[in-house]
C-alpha cells in the first residue's frame, strides 16, 4: 500500500483519488470547496477542507508521510504553481501537476515537478488516433515518437501466430500482450505459437510510426 495526497477535487483529481484508494491504497485528499469534500468522505482514506498551497494544511493531512501527490487546482496557475512547492518543501518526493496549456506546462516543469498531465491534450490526440486509424483502440504515450497501443487484430493476422508474423523483425514493434476479449483473459507473455482470432487485441510497443504500419496489416 502506498500513501498519496491529492490536491484539488474536481473531475480529474476526484477520479484519480477514487482510482488509487479503490486500488487499496491510502489516499488523503483536499479541497476548499467544502461540498466536494463531503461528496467524497467515503470515497477516500481521509478528507478535508483546506488550501493546498498552505504547509500547515498538508502537513495536518499527513503529506510529509506521502509517496506521491497529485495536483489538480483547475485553471488556476499560481495555486498549482505553489502547491507543488510547498508539497517539495514538506518532503513529497513526487509531485504530479495537471495543467491546462502548454505555457502552464512550461511553468510547473521549471519548478521540479516529477511530470506535467494534461487530460484534455492527451484524450484529443487519444480520439484522433483512433479515427484516423480504426484498427488502433487505445494508446499511451511513453515518450517522443514511441508508445504502446492496442490495437484490434488485422485481417491478414488472423489464423497466423506471432512466430510466423515476426514482427519485431519486419516491422519493429513487439507485442507485450494478448487480449481474448472472449474468454476476458489478458495474456501478458503470449505464445509464439498460438493462432491470433479475430476476437483479439494486441497490446503492442514501438514507435509511432511502426505502430501505424502495424495497424493497417503491415
Amino acid at each position: 500500500m502506498k500513501r498519496y495526497v491529492v490536491i484539488g477535487l474536481g473531475n480529474f483529481g476526484s477520479a484519480v483519488a477514487e482510482t488509487l484508494y479503490g486500488a487499496g491504497n491510502e489516499v488523503a485528499a483536499l479541497d476548499l470547496d467544502a461540498s466536494r469534500v463531503e461528496g467524497m468522505a467515503n470515497r477516500v482514506t481521509r478528507v478535508a477542507v483546506g488550501d493546498g498551497t498552505d504547509s500547515r494544511s498538508l502537513r495536518r493531512l499527513g503529506a510529509e508521510d506521502a509517496d506521491a501527490a497529485i495536483v489538480s487546482t483547475g485553471g488556476d496557475v499560481t495555486a498549482s504553481a505553489m502547491a507543488a512547492l510547498v508539497l517539495r518543501d514538506v518532503g513529497v518526493p513526487d509531485v504530479f501537476v495537471k495543467v491546462m496549456s502548454g505555457d502552464h506546462a512550461r511553468l510547473i516543469e521549471k519548478i521540479g515537478v516529477t511530470e506535467t498531465i494534461f487530460p484534455e491534450r492527451e484524450s484529443g490526440l487519444r480520439l484522433g488516433r483512433r479515427l484516423s486509424n480504426g484498427a488502433l483502440l487505445n494508446f499511451v504515450p511513453l515518450g517522443a515518437g514511441f508508445s504502446v497501443q492496442e490495437m484490434a487484430v488485422p485481417n491478414g493476422w488472423v489464423g497466423h501466430t506471432l512466430r510466423d508474423l515476426q514482427l519485431r523483425r519486419r516491422l519493429g514493434v513487439t507485442v507485450v500482450a494478448v487480449h481474448d476479449i472472449l474468454q476476458g483473459k489478458m495474456h501478458n507473455l503470449p505464445d509464439p505459437d498460438a493462432p491470433l482470432k479475430e476476437s483479439d487485441t494486441l497490446l503492442v510497443a514501438g514507435s509511432d510510426e511502426d505502430l501505424a504500419k502495424a495497424a493497417s496489416g503491415g
